[in-house]
């Protein structure tokens, strides 16, 4: 088959036409742009209810992985018409953008046919662009740091959730890195949840010099962890849960456990959370959407914002500065539970407010 013929599919009734299937995507593999279509069909289940009633902006790689790329935030002229798209107002061109929405697989079929390799989503749903559904923090390690040391800041920031009552779900990168979610799925907007975040990025930043920075400044961050609080931001976006990235190899944001990244820790082991297309398909056909909860727990962010958790608890035999021993921190004792003011509108559980009781 020629490299530049056409096929045309039906994908859920919809007509679709898709080109150069033989074309190499990934030179170092001869991963091609049918075999990434492929990974999109098979790996749908899990992926499409993330990108589901989001605004895409596509990141699209017509020459392959290792080629030149470009952002497309408004959704292409030239789309089918049963494509959905959302209108979002973009203050900076003072103009409504129609950003394209993923809902099913002809959808994402037909994005991916454009070369658009990764998924980067917002962390709201259209229309309700200015209410994020979870929080994120973006591990990015500064040379020679690597993914391990992102592991032992992820350790850090599930020990502080753990103590606000906050579940938490990591994930690879696909990249370098990790991130962390936690997920809300309540009222609560970007006014809201961008300062908490900041705020636990530069509570790790002083309890963890050696280890964490909050700051982008590159000087800052050699052989250091960025806890990067500042993609909750209603412009910011991130790469999706089991999306591919334009790497060398096929890599896959891949969803985790938190035994696997404590594994990883201990092993100190980088390989041991690199997965790519074929790996992350075996890991779904046996486990399922590890990520699935992010979409569906309900919590609300502490009243008190960080100040319920005074800080992450120090390592066992760590000593704090200044040569003492930490001294464990004034929060609640072990086997009681906190109390909480229940937010307007009724008390804890009810549905009105979709509050998380620990």
């Amino acid at each position: 088959m020629s490299a530049r013929r056409a096929v045309e599919v039906q994908i859920g009734g919809r007509r679709l036409e898709l080109s150069n299937l033989e074309k190499v995507f990934y030179p170092a593999t001869g991963f091609t742009k049918g075999q990434v279509i492929d990974y999109y069909l098979r790996i749908a289940p899990a992926l499409l209810p993330h990108l589901r009633d989001r605004p895409l902006t596509l990141k699209r790689y017509p020459e392959g992985a290792q080629g030149p790329h470009f952002y497309e935030k408004r959704c292409p002229a030239h789309r089918p018409a049963w494509l959905r798209t959302a209108g979002v107002w973009s203050g900076v061109q003072e103009e409504e953008i129609r950003f394209c929405v993923v809902d099913d697989l002809a959808s994402l079929i037909w994005a991916v046919n454009l070369a658009d390799l990764e998924m980067h989503t917002y962390l709201h749903r259209a229309p309700a662009v200015d209410r994020p559904t979870a929080l994120v923090f973006d591990l990015d390690p500064g040379p020679p740091a690597d993914v391990v040391q992102c592991c032992e800041v992820a350790r850090v920031l599930k020990g502080l959730f753990d103590r606000l009552g906050l579940a938490s779900f990591p994930k690879t990168s696909g990249s370098k890195g990790l991130q962390v979610y936690v997920p809300l799925n309540t009222p609560v907007g970007y006014a809201a949840t961008k300062p908490f975040a900041r705020a636990v990025a530069e509570l790790l930043e002083r309890e963890r010099p050696d280890l964490v920075v909050s700051s982008m400044k590159k000087a800052l961050r050699a052989g250091k962890v960025l806890v990067d609080w500042s993609q909750n931001d209603a412009h910011k976006t991130t790469v999706c849960a089991w999306s591919l990235r334009a790497k060398e190899r096929p890599t896959v944001s891949t969803p985790l456990r938190w035994e696997e990244v404590e594994a990883a820790l201990a092993a100190r082991d980088p390989a041991a959370l690199a997965f790519d297309a074929a790996e992350a398909l075996r890991r779904f056909e046996r486990d399922g959407d590890l990520f699935a909860p992010v979409l569906k727990l309900r919590q609300r962010l502490p009243a008190a914002g960080v100040g319920a958790a005074p800080g992450p608890a120090p390592e066992r035999g760590r000593r704090a500065p200044g040569g003492r021993r930490s001294a464990r921190s004034p929060g609640r004792k072990a086997g009681r539970k906190e109390e909480r003011t229940p937010p307007p509108g009724g008390g804890p559980g009810t549905p009105e407010d979709g509050y998380l009781s620990s």
